[in-house]
């Protein structure tokens, strides 16, 4: 009988595929689904498991354990729960939930787990970072002080905004909040400043065409997207603005500047609110749970101005809230106005009126105040805006046709040049030193000769004959944030005052409906991405088909 198979063949196979081997113990813990729904699993065991732990479920879906009961846990499912059952076992990952961070961030877009979705390949040049951490304390901070410009005038005269503040962006739906916010980041080329834009449950057709607006201005060069999309599931919405803090903190805390813009914190709230329900958590006010103040607060007190001690950092918070008819006195908005730093108010009135941005700037506020101006901008706002507020009131008084004396009618009269002096175009952030120049020459009354209508010309024909005839002026301006000599500054447009021809000029602002037809036509255009892909970056997007 023939011998198919010789032994000493086989030991010697065994023994050389056991070279090497190292026997070695794993520990971990396993647990076990016992109910599932609407985006909700119900954990049994894991008893060492903290909050905010990640959790791979039998499937390969992950998910975030928030409820820690006494003898289960209360996840959200970070995908698509339908491939979660009751009975699937449950693991511990041993992580807490991380994004990735680093300037290999810059440029792209990614999803609220920091998963690209541009299409750009995969990110390179990060590290990783807890998406959670504690806010720096007091002693690691120091006073705001460092202007962060805009490039908005009525912002930068009126409210300024500085490096480590939190300022609240506020109004109705479809007043201009997101062009205030992405104009800031159009005006940090060059500055030095990193900025994050958080789209939160926004239409992905709006989102690709913000991004599609941020690379035609070249601004994504200095800025990351990060998208949780309408579609998304309530969990992305809550974590995205908290990934986008993570990625402005690592900056900071290496000595560098960045800007966070959450767009909107209403929406981060609905979606809390709606996890909270699912998880059995009471309810309070709104139906909100009575933790949502501190949903907002431990993410708006991460930003700061750090010490010097710690690198002089900053992280700038512009958080966005959108009011419903006004009311400022809901349970989000005072929530979130209480622990800002100021507030910018934009009134759909002023909007439909023309005014835009439409900046109420009799109620709105900047708790540090001058302390974020440069030494010349001071010079040049002078009392703008109290000037700005007697003429709202005596406008009101003015409609009821009562007769006005000279002094009340000359008020009324700077006030229309002003309040149309502050009027800004969508896209077109001004350099500081050239706001300085346009808001003196109007606060010192040379504006007072000029026709409303004319006003804007005035303005635009200003600064070309500076750049022109004094370019050193408005270089010394922005290096030393001074005005040197007044008097040059003064002549300098006195002279052009008196060449200055006001003509005519009753077609060059368009009229509030047509500013309101454009702004329509901007957002119903025909950019689009598919919301799916948006939402988790299965197929990537090419940027061909991102930018129309």
């Amino acid at each position: 009988m023939t011998q198919l198979f010789d032994p000493a063949e086989i030991t010697n196979a065994i023994r050389t595929n056991l070279e090497g081997f190292a026997p070695e113990l794993t520990e971990s813990q396993v647990g076990r689904v016992t109910e599932v729904g609407d985006g909700i699993a119900r954990i049994s065991g894991l008893p060492n498991c903290p909050v905010n732990a990640l959790l791979e479920f039998e499937s390969g879906v992950r998910g975030l354990a928030l409820n820690l009961d006494e003898d289960s846990i209360g996840a959200v499912v970070l995908g698509e729960a339908d491939e979660v059952a009751e009975g699937d076992t449950v693991r511990a990952s041993g992580e807490i939930l991380s994004v990735p961070v680093g300037d290999g961030m810059l440029g792209r877009v990614v999803n609220a787990l920091g998963d690209p979705i541009d299409g750009k390949g995969p990110l390179t040049n990060v590290t990783q970072r807890r998406m959670e951490i504690q806010a720096p304390g007091i002693t690691g901070r120091q006073p705001v002080g460092e202007p962060l410009q805009t490039g908005i005038k009525s912002i930068d005269s009126l409210i300024p905004i500085g490096r480590g503040q939190r300022e609240l962006i506020i109004g109705d739906r479809k007043t201009g909040k997101t062009t205030v916010a992405i104009d800031t980041i159009l005006n940090q080329a060059g500055l030095g400043v990193n900025c994050i834009y958080v789209a939160i449950g926004q239409k992905a057709s709006t989102v690709a065409q913000t991004v599609a607006r941020l690379e035609a201005a070249g601004a994504m060069e200095y800025t990351v997207v990060v998208v949780a999309p309408a579609s998304d599931q309530a969990p992305f919405k809550y974590l995205a603005p908290y990934a986008g803090c993570a990625m402005g903190q690592h900056w900071m805390d290496n000595s560098g500047h960045a800007l966070a813009i959450y767009d909107d914190l209403s929406k981060q709230a609905e979606a809390y609110r709606q996890m909270a329900l699912l998880l059995r958590r009471p309810p309070g006010r709104e139906a909100y749970p009575g933790d949502v103040f501190y949903l907002h607060s431990r993410l708006l007190e991460r930003a700061a101005k750090l010490s010097d001690e710690r690198g002089a950092g900053s992280l700038t918070a512009l958080p966005v809230i959108e009011t419903k008819a006004g009311d400022v006195s809901a349970y989000i908005p005072t929530n979130v106005i209480s622990i800002t730093d100021g507030q910018i108010f934009l009134q759909e009135d002023l909007f439909r009126s023309g005014v835009r941005p439409a900046i109420d700037v009799g109620i709105s506020v900047s708790r540090v105040g001058s302390a974020a101006q440069i030494k010349a901008m001071k010079t040049a706002v002078g009392t703008l805006k109290s000037d700005l507020q007697q003429f709202r009131e005596l406008e009101s008084f003015a409609a009821f046709g009562s007769d006005l004396d000279a002094v009340s009618k000359a008020q009324l009269e700077r006030g229309y040049r002003l309040t149309e002096l502050l009027k800004q175009g969508v896209g077109e952030p001004m350099p500081v030193q050239e706001q300085v120049v346009v808001l003196y020459a109007g606060t010192r009354g040379h504006l007072d000769g000029v026709p409303v209508e004319s006003v804007q010309r005035f303005a635009e024909e200003l600064l070309e004959y500076f750049r022109a005839r004094h370019s050193d002026l408005l270089d010394d301006i922005k290096s030393s944030g001074k005005i040197a000599d007044e008097s040059v500054l003064e002549s300098g447009i006195k002279r052009f005052t008196e060449e200055f021809d006001p003509g005519a000029d009753g077609d060059h602002e368009p009229d509030a409906e047509a500013q309101a037809a454009a702004a329509s036509k901007l957002v119903d255009s025909d950019i689009t991405l598919p919301e799916e892909d948006m939402a988790r970056g299965d197929a990537p997007t090419p940027a061909s088909k991102r930018q129309g």
